[in-house]
């Protein structure tokens, strides 16, 4: 897990490049090695701290039962935050961010219930009774829906935490998950302030190789807090004493009893 991070393996996938130094921001400076060419260097004994403190915060909510909702939407992040939060079996945003997805929750389920009354209509046969104008209608709204909301269907609740892919480009859902409480988890670029996350891992947040390495730590450590979980709800639990059986006697007296109430 996080504790086998290697800053190697950071070096070699691109972690430490940052961006140019004029589109900087200052209060990234103490996660800045050095500037070589114009563009800042990133210090990944840092980054790999860093990324230890998150892997090990994200493992406790996994363990609790609550989901850690992905949000990425640029291009080289969607693919990759898609596979990794698929596999961890955590929802996920890679479209546009629906605007009051956290603040307004109660609206995004109505949608997502839309959907699965859609599938319900095909199921019985409702569906088939439409005209094909209809159907076509509610076909689009499916796949609609399914685009852009079918990534989070089995998001019932607010998720435990939010963990994002440049927090610069995701600014709406940063500010929503602010006013709800609700802890931020984000790969930070040298453009990015810092300040607005609980828990930073200074990253390159643009090349692929940076975000599906950082992306590789932290789905591990979720999927090993799920596994914690998973094992002490399987752990034999304490069997309760037997209750003490009635004597036979009482008990035909009983079912009697039953059987002369029922034939009055």
């Amino acid at each position: 897990m996080a504790n086998n991070i290697e800053v190697k393996e950071l070096l070699d996938a691109g972690v430490h490049f940052g961006h140019l130094t004029r589109r900087w921001d200052p209060n990234m400076a103490p996660y800045i090695y050095m500037e070589r060419n114009g563009i800042h260097i990133i210090n990944l004994y840092k980054t790999a701290a860093k990324i230890e403190e998150a892997s090990e915060a994200l493992k406790k909510i996994a363990a609790s039962g609550r989901k850690i909702l992905f949000v990425a939407t640029k291009k080289q992040a969607k693919e990759i935050v898609a596979e990794k939060a698929s596999k961890a079996n955590q929802p996920y945003i890679t479209e546009r961010w629906p605007g009051g997805m956290l603040t307004n929750f109660v609206t995004i389920r109505k949608a997502v219930k839309k959907m699965a009354a859609i599938d319900r209509m095909k199921k019985d046969g409702t569906f088939n009774t439409l005209s094909k104008k209809e159907r076509l209608q509610v076909d689009r709204l499916r796949a609609k829906l399914e685009k852009n909301l079918g990534s989070i269907s089995d998001m019932t609740r607010l998720p435990g935490a939010l963990f994002v892919v440049d927090i610069t480009r995701e600014h709406i859902a940063v500010k929503e998950a602010q006013k709800l409480n609700i802890p931020i988890f984000a790969m930070v670029d040298t453009n990015s302030d810092p300040r607005q996350v609980d828990f930073v891992i200074p990253a390159n947040d643009d090349a692929s190789k940076s975000i599906n390495k950082v992306m590789d730590y932290v789905t591990d450590a979720i999927v090993e807090g799920l596994n914690e979980r998973k094992a002490s709800k399987d752990a034999p639990k304490k069997e309760a004493p037997a209750k003490k059986e009635a004597p036979a006697k009482e008990e035909a007296a009983v079912v009697a009893e039953a059987a002369k109430q029922e034939e009055e």
